[in-house]
């Protein structure tokens, strides 16, 4: 990557979401609100998971790791956003666009992964539940974690190098609000065609395999909760797992629609939108649906008030 790549770029325009001065204020005012719902929301999902020992079980640990990749995919690209809204010229520098790439891909990667991870912790509860705290051990969540962050970074450090080993020569006005891969692509002095394979094989393997796994795990929960005589044990299988359909369809639906599709030559108004669902709208949305969906969080953050206001008043 670099200058030993016929890399003449030295940085990069961004178009944003609109050239209007009095939309981008509007813009800037909905962003700030959703980024700093996004901070608080995430941020108190760990909170409550790290303090509250009701909440130590395998659900709750990758929920808090998945609330932590919210945090860390909005203050990847939103402060940027929220800076750029206010300024004429939304620039990046190569190198600060080569990072932010690998960031946003490491994080969004290794999303897809933890929620097959959730899929699959919710496959053992419902379909196993005699034998769920000896397969999902400690030990066990430990490992699915640690392998969805090395994974998330393997396929975005392969991306970064097959995109970025490419010329980029003259023109860098992109036609988006952040470095995104497929509008940075447009931009290439080459071919890109290979380049786009390897990133399509890479989409194969982090997006399709794991909302398949996904796919399977729900089809043998909705099996087995179709057979239970309990319509309260229903109702909160439903609940439960039902929160985590809505996330996987916002994320995965928006991620696969900008990732998996054929590459055209110019970035269409869509494009930028639908990013703006998995990139901004859906880390906030995390905590809330979870949190609003879910007796144990609410009870938890019930505890975390009490104390803090029996603490107060000491």
């Amino acid at each position: 990557m670099g200058r030993k790549n016929q890399t003449f770029v030295d940085e990069f325009l961004l178009l944003g979401l609109s050239q209007d001065a009095q939309t981008q204020i509007l813009l800037f005012v909905l962003f700030f609100i959703i980024y700093v719902l996004t901070v608080l929301g995430n941020l108190l999902i760990i909170i409550l998971v790290f303090m509250d020992s009701r909440l130590h079980t395998p659900m709750y640990f990758f929920l808090r790791s998945l609330s932590f990749a919210d945090l860390c995919f909005s203050n990847s690209i939103v402060p940027q956003v929220l800076s750029h809204f206010l300024t004429k010229r939304k620039t990046i520098s190569f190198w600060g666009c080569v990072t932010q790439v690998i960031v946003t891909l490491q994080i969004g990667c290794t999303e897809c992964a933890l929620l097959a991870v959730m899929s699959y912790d919710r496959y053992v509860a419902v379909c196993k539940p005699l034998h769920y705290s000896t397969i999902m051990t400690q030990q066990l969540c430990l490992q699915l974690t640690l392998g969805s962050w090395a994974s998330g970074l393997l396929v975005s450090l392969i991306d970064t190098t097959v995109a970025f080993h490419l010329p980029y020569k003259g023109q860098n006005t992109v036609s988006h609000y952040f470095c995104e891969l497929p509008a940075l692509l447009k931009l290439a002095s080459a071919d890109t065609y290979s380049t786009e394979m390897a990133i399509f094989a890479m989409g194969v393997i982090i997006l399709l395999a794991p909302v398949s796994l996904i796919l399977i795990s729900y089809w043998n929960i909705i099996s087995t909760v179709i057979q239970m005589q309990s319509g309260e044990g229903r109702l909160k299988v439903f609940s439960t797992c039902g929160s985590h359909l809505i996330v996987v369809v916002l994320f995965y639906g928006s991620a696969i629609f900008n990732y998996m599709q054929p590459n055209t030559k110019t970035t269409k108004k869509q494009d930028k939108i639908i990013s703006v669902f998995y990139t901004v709208v859906t880390p906030m949305l995390n905590p809330i649906i979870y949190s609003l969906r879910n007796k144990d969080v609410k009870g938890a953050f019930r505890r975390l008030a009490a104390r803090m206001s029996f603490i107060h008043k000491k």
